[in-house]
């Protein structure tokens, strides 16, 4: 056996960490940085705190959606390119951050199609350095070496070894006033990284840890933050553990995330939520063929015996209690959709590490149980 293992990004953690970012971007070089996030985000004390701390020369491009697109992509690449920039800080939830990645890529390779697959076998030398500053706890982008983007109505994965960031700067304080629906569906989507990660057959201990961890991490935090909104410590934990599921997942994930890519792409669904919605159901289909696979996902999260059905009542009873009950239908899904969602979620390729083996009917039906 034969595998690979990579933990090199650096994360500066902690309440108040953000101060440390104009020293930061020295260290990198970065005179003239372009701020990459959404228009939302640009009106709170949140972009005014991370602005002021950064120099005169900064650009701003914020105009990234809930849903990622091609269309984001190319006109921040103009918006870098136009304002001269060095470098590119993505500040926002997982979207800003996939955009911000993207664009270093598109403008060090001006002939590249975003609808193509990027050259990996090149080593960038001029890909600009990259700081991400999440504000959302959950999708772990910030770690990651691929993006998700929608280009041409579909969810696509856009991978790269050179897409790490040069720095993550991990400070609960930006994350106290997001709203609860997005608290809770990040929570969600980190969970999901976690849970997914962990039962993906693909080798890597060190990643099956971290996994763990982060579950045991999630479990206790985002209840907590849901109540207590302002408590920095929950907040902390639950800014770790999605940073956790995103350096798990570089061992893969698993069905649930290609029945979700769709529900984001047709049915404009958050990621995170649309996670939410079919993760139970594919546990259930995973644990009839594969008894035993949740007990430990199951133990992490604090049960005293954790068999299969007793884990995916937690997690349900989680999600309930965040504010997630379970059913498609109740946010828009309609019958008419499922061919396309099925046919979308059969060629996404996170389901082929499913802990076991998946067919377009199989996806169908989940999407049908799921209703």
């Amino acid at each position: 056996m034969m595998a690979t293992f990579a933990f090199p990004t650096s994360i500066y953690f902690g309440a108040g960490q953000v101060a440390g970012l104009s020293d930061l971007l020295n260290q990198i070089g970065a005179k003239a940085p372009l701020i990459v996030t959404d228009s939302g985000l640009v009106a709170t004390p949140v972009f005014k705190r991370v602005v002021a701390t950064v120099s005169p020369g900064v650009s701003v491009f914020p105009e990234i959606e809930s849903n990622p697109s091609g269309e984001s992509v190319e006109k921040g690449t103009r918006a870098f390119l136009d304002n001269r920039c060095d470098a590119v800080i993505g500040l926002g939830g997982g979207s800003a951050i996939d955009v911000a990645k993207v664009i270093r890529l598109r403008a060090a390779l001006p002939n590249w199609n975003l609808e193509q697959p990027p050259p990996t076998d090149r080593t960038l030398d001029n890909l600009a350095p990259f700081v991400a500053i999440p504000t959302t706890a959950g999708t772990g982008s910030e770690v990651g070496r691929s993006s998700v983007i929608t280009i041409a109505g579909q969810k696509r994965v856009i991978f790269h070894p050179q897409l790490l960031a040069r720095a993550v700067v991990l400070d609960p304080e930006l994350t106290v006033d997001m709203p609860p629906k997005l608290t809770a569906a990040t929570g969600a989507d980190a969970l999901t990284h976690c849970i997914e990660s962990f039962t993906s057959p693909t080798f890597h201990p060190l990643c099956d840890g971290i996994a763990l961890e982060g579950i045991h991490l999630i479990a206790q935090a985002l209840p907590r933050v849901m109540k207590q909104p302002r408590d920095l410590e929950a907040r902390g934990h639950m800014l770790v553990a999605a940073t956790m599921g995103g350096i798990a997942f570089q061992k893969d994930l698993g069905a649930a995330h290609s029945l979700a890519h769709p529900l984001s792409a047709i049915s404009h669904l958050h990621h995170g939520l649309a996670n939410a919605l079919v993760l139970t159901t594919v546990m259930r289909f995973n644990a009839a063929r594969k008894p035993g696979l949740y007990k430990r996902v199951g133990l992490a999260m604090g049960l005293p015996a954790a068999t299969d059905e007793q884990t995916i009542a937690a997690v349900e009873s989680l999600f309930a209690d965040i504010g997630i009950p379970r059913g498609l239908a109740a946010r828009g899904v309609t019958d008419a959709q499922l061919q396309p969602l099925t046919d979308q979620a059969f060629a996404d390729g996170c389901h082929q590490t499913n802990p076991v083996p998946v067919t377009r009917n199989d996806l169908y039906r989940l999407y049908q149980e799921a209703m």
